[in-house]
């Protein structure tokens, strides 16, 4: 199990004696459509080479959702929760981040002062983040300011969010959340206030309240294009949850039927979905577990289980070759990747390292010195319940 989560000495989570301040600014460096020629059996050497000429100077960070090419190159793989964390504690001088767009974000809002955050490709953005605008979620304050006491209402932010909504969450006393420690955040927020702002995934909210003991006759969904978010004052004062009309394009294809139909062709299967599936799939599962909660369940199986797996495909994948003594399939045999993050290709991986070794800063994540105040509040609020 330890390549998945593997570690390497490179990342180095104590400073080395003399911390360099970064002595070079921003460039546009090697056009990056050069790379695209680069031949396939020469990228491995490449991007190998590069690493290791930056050394010390760099940390690779890799989602679970990456692509296998380029997640065997990370110092560290995890889910957003944990890739939190490495980022919080890493010295190196630049953090490369294979993910998305939020999550390099994040590791930018979390970096010491010396250190520089890049996302291979800028255009790995996150479709769910994209579905909480800042407007539309200070609208939403304003409104539900109008009809309940704001002092008791606590916004909880998903770790799949931008950082101006990360801001908005720790200005006005809230905490981000990951579907690993969801529970904990929203038991925190519930010591806080009467009622909690859930976005911007409405599953994740919905599952993790349920899954507390909150029916779901107090928690309504928020849709940001109508007034009240659809709601009347009445229901909007008697829900414990408000869950914002958002999801994971990725996690909203599983159904229900699919559980139906993987019982009745794989009789004794365990089904296992991620929290961010509609309330349907996660009832008719036998297990809810986050990205790093899959991993622990499947590793932790005895021989000859089998297991259906609602998360995304290369992870789905990477478990069943890596414990070929039990059987892992997907859900759906027709699930699509995480499209945003697969953008993200060796070809990105070399240009970046490349550019960095020849003293240029490519993809440079940098995030404003206010949102990055009040986000780090938000962020902290969380790292502070581990």
């Amino acid at each position: 199990m330890g390549h998945l989560v593997s570690i390497s000495g490179s990342s180095t989570t104590k400073p080395p004696a003399t911390v360099r301040a970064p002595e070079i600014e921003p460039g546009v460096g090697c056009n990056f459509d050069s790379y695209l020629l680069v031949p396939d059996n020469a990228l491995d050497d490449r991007i190998a080479a590069a690493k290791a000429r930056l050394g010390e100077d760099v940390v690779i960070l890799g989602h679970h959702y990456q692509r296998d090419e380029v997640i065997k190159f990370a110092d560290f793989r995890g889910d957003s929760l944990k890739l939190s964390f490495q980022a919080s504690e890493a010295y190196a001088r630049y953090i490369v981040f294979c993910g998305v767009h939020f999550m390099a974000e994040s590791a930018d809002i979390l970096r010491r002062q010396h250190q520089i955050v890049v996302l291979p490709d800028l255009n790995a953005g996150c479709s769910m983040a994209d579905m909480a605008d800042i407007g539309q979620v200070e609208a939403c304050w304003n409104e539900l300011s109008s009809v309940v006491d704001a002092s008791q209402l606590i916004p909880v932010s998903y770790m799949n969010s931008t950082a101006a909504i990360k801001a908005f969450t720790g200005e006005y006393r809230g905490s981000i959340c990951t579907s690993s420690n969801a529970s904990a955040v929203l038991k925190w927020a519930f010591e806080k206030g009467e009622k909690v702002l859930f976005f911007p995934d409405e599953h994740l909210g919905r599952n993790t309240g349920y899954r507390m003991g909150l029916p779901l006759e107090e928690m309504v969904v928020w849709d940001p294009y109508q007034d009240l978010g659809g709601n009347t004052p009445q229901a909007v004062r008697k829900a414990r949850i408000i869950l914002w009309k958002g999801y994971c394009s990725v996690h909203q294809r599983f159904t229900p039927e699919q559980v139906a139909r993987v019982r009745r062709e794989h009789p004794g299967v365990r089904v296992i979905a991620h929290p961010e599936c509609r309330f349907e799939v996660a009832q008719a599962a036998d297990q809810i577990g986050s990205t790093e909660g899959i991993i622990k369940a499947i590793e932790s199986a005895p021989a000859g289980s089998e297991w259906a797996v609602g998360t995304e495909i290369h992870l789905v994948n990477r478990l069943s070759k890596t414990f070929r003594d039990r059987k892992v399939i997907s859900l759906d045999p027709n699930v699509c990747v995480c499209t945003t993050m697969f953008r993200i290709t060796p070809q990105h991986l070399l240009w970046a390292l490349e550019n960095l070794g020849s003293g240029n800063v490519v993809n440079r994540i940098s995030v404003d010195e206010r949102t990055r105040h009040y986000a780090r509040l938000a962020l902290d609020r969380m790292l502070a319940l581990r």
